[in-house]
């Protein structure tokens, strides 16, 4: 018999809405990672995309563990001198409330193409409305 080799044409792909609402901000990042790269599917191929597409809304509600609001910091830098922008949790959640856990959720998944590909098949809203109603995503609810 020969081992099985997912590719494009035989991977069945599902869409699921995620309530972030009091979820802890990297419980919830590793168990979506799981999902858009189909390590919960028995046909999860390393190499290939077998993942589902995750709705993720209520992104603002989020919620983290001790003192990470103040002290967990976000770098960026303009690639001058001089140029590296530092931001707390507070201030990303107050702003862009999404970016912080696509950012969450993107560090766990490969560095690599694959990888890029897959965080495109992640849709976060900081509210409760998405316009994905069309896909009949299925509710899923995470520990």
């Amino acid at each position: 018999m020969k081992t099985f080799q997912a590719n494009p044409d035989n991977v069945e792909r599902k869409w699921y809405l995620v309530d972030a609402e009091g979820k802890t901000l990297g419980r919830l990042a590793s168990q979506v990672a799981s999902i858009v790269r189909g390590k919960t599917k028995p046909t999860y191929t390393p190499h290939a995309d077998t993942g589902d597409f995750v709705i993720i809304i209520n992104a603002d509600k989020i919620n983290v563990t001790g003192d990470k609001l103040n002290k967990k910091m976000y770098y960026r830098h303009s690639g001058y001198p001089g140029g590296l922008k530092t931001r707390t949790l507070k201030q990303m959640l107050d702003k862009k409330p999404e970016e912080v856990l696509r950012l969450a959720i993107a560090g766990m998944l490969p560095r690599n193409a694959l990888g890029r590909k897959l965080i495109k098949k992640v849709k976060i809203y900081a509210g409760p409305e998405h316009p994905h109603t069309a896909q009949n995503p299925e509710l899923l609810s995470l520990n």
